[in-house]
Parts: structure tokens; sequence; C-alpha cells
């Protein structure tokens, strides 16, 4: 595949599974999805050197140290959502790509398009659940 793809494409059910148009449109879809979260990112961090000049009151300098904190939990989310986009870009790569990792089963393209970084059909995920559910509440 060339890498090129017609803008108005989406995978359909009536094609082969994770064939190479499908691939490629997941591939876009997760970079694309990478660079605005890279891209926020880097806005996130430039305002926070911005508004890290010492504040003379109190309660502005309290309400500037909670803004960055929750920045910063932000920040440690996107990183960790970044991890998850390169690893499926790996399965895209290596073939694993668009399979549930618990049963081999293909991922319905539905949730493939809603949550690109999913490794579980859905009926895997919500045994998932169920079972973290469980464990929790005892």
């Amino acid at each position: 595949m060339n890498g090129v793809l017609d803008t108005e494409y989406r995978p359909s059910e009536a094609e082969p599974f994770m064939n190479d148009r499908q691939r490629e449109y997941f591939r876009k879809k997760l970079l694309a999805w990478k660079e605005d979260i890279l891209r926020e990112s880097r806005e996130t961090l430039t305002q926070l050197q911005i508004d890290s000049q010492n504040h003379p009151d109190l309660a502005d300098r309290a309400s500037s140290e909670t803004d960055r904190a929750i920045e910063l939990r932000a920040r440690d989310r996107q990183r960790k959502l970044i991890a998850k986009i390169d690893a499926a870009l790996k399965r895209i790569e290596d073939g694993t790509y668009g399979y549930c990792e618990e049963t081999g089963e293909p991922i319905s393209l539905k949730r493939l398009d809603a949550r690109p970084i999913a490794t579980l059909s859905i009926e895997a995920q919500e045994r998932h659940e169920r079972r973290e559910r469980i464990y929790r509440d005892d």
C-alpha cells in the first residue's frame, strides 16, 4: 500500500478484515490522534511556562499550583495514551492489530473506529470488567 487513502473511505464489514486499506485507515487515524495529543502537550507546556511566574498573592499561587498539578496528571495520562497508540501502530506492522488479545477473534470495526487502541473485543472487555468488579468488591 502506498499510503494514499481516499479521505471518504470508511472500513466496512463487506471487505476482508484488516486488509491493506483498513490497516492504512487505522494507521493514519492513530498517527493523527498521536499528533493531536503531542500538539496539545506542547501548548500545555508553553502555557505552564507562561503561568509559572511568581504570584505575589498566596491565593493566586495556590490556584496556579493546583492548575499545574491537574495539567501534570493530564500529561501523564497523555503519555500513557501515546504508549498505547504506539503499541497499536506496532500491532498494525506485525499483523496482529484488530484481533482480540484474549480470544484471537476480530474486534468489531465499529469498536476499533471508536477506540482504535482497543486490544479486546467488546465481549472480552465486558468479561474483564466483570472480573475487576468482583475482585474489587471483595
